[in-house]
């Protein structure tokens, strides 16, 4: 049981204090409720840029990292489509140090065409060396765009072109943090070897007085519902034909989601799951195969993906693939399997709940989604699914014109 204090300040930020005595270090943890699908179409890879941005100092602190390190501590961030999160850990004693620093940077970074132009060239090289020069590094990018059509799901948190990244303007980044990156559009959460009233006082103390803002209303295009197979068959310089396949999925707040997610560990739970253990190891098909679910607020995809044995036909590989799957829409999970996969993920949990970082990221992000307590009951929600709900999820959503699909294929095979 993760328990926590919640308030929240006059200026809207959202506060939560968890004390763990049982670490020597205090972890925080700041989520902005901001993310890839925020952007602009014609704009995208703003919202990761802002990842960049935030760590490249302000008008007060031209340094970010310096004082964490002298400090004693870490810190990270990433982003995806719907969020935007910053993390640190320090030693109790010098914690204040992290509260300086992120509410000096949520009043804002240094906005210089200077500083803009160097983490613009940072990300373009990141978008060129994990995305367009890596094998299979674009694969993301297509499937998204073959699976949706005018949700912005339809392009990862780096963007859809590198060119939207190298066409930003200081206006235009002016304008997105201020639309966004807001008290009132936050969560921070403190967890650790921390006093509440302590925690409590340091954030009212540096985070109290940044004047609230008025954040841009987010009114997204709903996906409509697909009713056709898609396909797009690609040919690249890789080591191996791969395909990949994606069905559209539920929302992350939607009753299917811990039925979809316990799904994919049947399919993908490890070596014992029933794709590696049908297609690797016995069959013979792929080297490795994988399946797991993409976890969006809004309705996201399920995804396997898998690379080909040399000389393995890849519609015959498809067809395998279908194979297993179609199995669990007309043969119910047996109870030993269903206690595996629900045993493997309780362990799991237990596990990522002794990490205070981990604590803080979930606690954020549950609150997100409306009730921090809810990150108290991901095993109940789980241990609650049943083999007719897992029966009836793959009936409802692995369907033939629910299914887009990418094959591929390298030029090496021909």
């Amino acid at each position: 049981m993760i328990n926590f204090f919640r308030t929240v300040l006059d200026n809207g930020l959202i506060v939560i204090i968890h004390e763990d005595r049982s670490t020597p270090l205090v972890a925080m943890n700041i989520l902005y409720n901001v993310g890839s699908r925020d952007e602009d179409p014609t704009m995208t890879g703003l919202a990761h840029l802002f990842e960049h941005l935030m760590y490249g100092g302000s008008a007060s602190i031209p340094d970010y990292d310096l004082p964490i390190q002298l400090a004693g501590g870490e810190t990270n961030a990433f982003t995806n489509n719907d969020i935007t999160n910053f993390y640190l850990t320090l030693p109790p004693e010098n914690i204040e140090t992290g509260f300086w620093l992120e509410s000096d940077r949520m009043l804002g970074p240094e906005f210089s065409r200077r500083k803009l132009d160097i983490q613009k060239n940072v990300v373009m090289e990141e978008f060129r060396q994990r995305y367009l020069n890596q094998p299979y590094g674009d694969v993301m990018h297509k499937i998204r765009q073959l699976a949706y059509k005018i949700h912005p799901y339809r392009w990862p948190a780096i963007g859809m072109d590198i060119l939207h990244v190298a066409n930003i303007r200081l206006k235009d980044v002016k304008d997105f943090f201020y639309s966004h990156y807001a008290p009132n559009n936050a969560i921070l959460t403190i967890t650790g070897n921390i006093d509440t009233e302590r925690a409590h006082g340091l954030a009212s103390k540096w985070f109290g007085t940044i004047p609230e803002r008025t954040v841009k209303a987010r009114s997204l295009p709903r996906e409509p519902v697909q009713t056709e197979k898609r396909i797009l068959a690609v040919e690249k310089d890789v080591p191996s034909n791969a395909l990949y396949k994606v069905w559209h999925s539920s929302a992350r707040k939607e009753k299917d989601f811990y039925t979809m997610d316990l799904l994919t560990d049947i399919l993908a739970g490890g070596e014992s799951g029933r794709l590696h253990t049908r297609l690797v190891r016995k069959q013979n098909l792929f080297s490795e195969i994988n399946a797991y679910i993409t976890s969006d607020i809004d309705p996201g995809l399920v995804v396997v993906h898998g690379r080909l044995m040399n000389g393995i036909g890849i519609k015959h590989a498809e067809l395998a693939v279908d194979n297993v799957i179609n199995e669990l829409k007309t043969t119910p999970v047996s109870d030993i399997e269903m206690e595996k996969v629900k045993n493997k993920f309780e362990s799991s949990n237990v596990i990522s709940n002794t990490n205070i970082l981990n604590k803080a990221v979930k606690l954020a992000f549950h609150e997100l989604l409306g009730d921090a307590s809810e990150v108290n009951r991901e095993s109940e929600y789980f241990r609650n699914v049943d083999k007719m709900m897992v029966r009836d999820a793959a009936n409802k959503y692995f369907s033939r014109s629910n299914s887009s699909t990418l094959f591929y294929l390298s030029t090496r095979n021909k």
